[in-house]
């Protein structure tokens, strides 16, 4: 998978950074897209450069493939941000990005790693002893209750 190959360019931004503002996103992802566009012009023969684009592309879409990497990246996501609220970070990014990211998985719960991931993983993450437990637990559970 190639959906992080910008990274390359311009470093692993911090999901805080990246989840600053709705703006923000859009304009890393348009840089994303003109150095990768850039990449494949300067570098890649002509032959080659449609496969290219192809496989830099987030590919998040209808298929098969595309559900599961959009579903790996919103579960990394949201062991990411779990884990900042767990060491007890204040940053509200990070409850925001949780709330974002059980929402999303929501939407994917045809797929059985999902529904996995929410029966078994999910329940046992939330009953471990932390700071800000009880305010996870009742998102998640609005969540839940909101999406069926």
């Amino acid at each position: 998978m190639n959906h992080d190959y910008t990274e390359r360019f311009i470093g692993d931004i911090k999901t805080p950074v990246k989840y600053a503002t709705p703006e923000l996103r859009q304009m890393l992802a348009a840089v994303e897209k003109n150095l990768t566009e850039n990449f494949i012009q300067n570098e890649i023969p002509t032959a080659f450069q449609s496969d290219y684009r192809r496989r830099f592309g987030e590919r998040k879409d209808a298929t098969l493939e595309g559900r599961l990497l959009a579903v790996a990246d919103k579960i990394d996501l949201l062991y990411e941000s779990f884990g900042e609220i767990q060491k007890g970070n204040p940053e509200a990014v990070y409850t925001d990005i949780y709330r974002e990211s059980v929402a999303t998985l929501l939407n994917y719960r045809d797929l059985a790693s999902v529904q996995y991931f929410l029966a078994e993983v999910l329940p046992d993450l939330l009953a471990e002893d932390f700071t800000n437990q009880i305010q996870l637990r009742q998102i998640t559970h609005y969540l839940m209750e909101e999406k069926n």
